[in-house]
């Protein structure tokens, strides 16, 4: 991915890599991610979002990667490279391309933890309850 970003007009290449992390907030480690997608639309999605960046700022290259299917802790679920003549650009349309996908691409992510599981973005936890005294 950044190879085919390296380009002699560009001095910049802004690389965002998502990985797992094991959150803890909650009392429950995640042990692992799962993601769904009807990979047809998603894959139209993820370009729509790089014409989109191409055409708000100055950058000559997109790519955008997203894993499908049970991520471990550490490991990388999305992927976005941006090659811009000058940083900012570069910057800026990494963090819109990251914010875009959890807005408008059909991916469902399912955080597994010890103690059960969760649909993020959905209200449904199949986390036992936990009852306080």
């Amino acid at each position: 991915m950044i190879s085919a970003a390296q380009r002699p007009d560009c001095g910049a290449i802004s690389t965002f890599i998502g990985t797992t992390r094991v959150d803890e907030s909650s009392g429950a480690s995640v042990e692992y991610l799962e993601y769904e997608a009807y990979r047809p639309m998603a894959d139209r999605k993820l370009e729509e979002i790089g014409a989109e960046i191409i055409e708000r700022w100055e950058v000559r290259h997109v790519s955008i990667i997203h894993r499908i299917g049970r991520v471990d802790p550490g490991g990388a679920s999305v992927a976005i490279v941006v090659a811009s003549p000058r940083r900012g650009p570069a910057f800026e349309a990494s963090r819109y391309a990251i914010e875009r996908i959890k807005e408008i691409v059909p991916i469902w992510k399912r955080e597994v933890w010890s103690d059960g599981y969760v649909w993020v973005g959905s209200q449904v936890d199949t986390r036992p309850l936990s009852h306080e005294v």
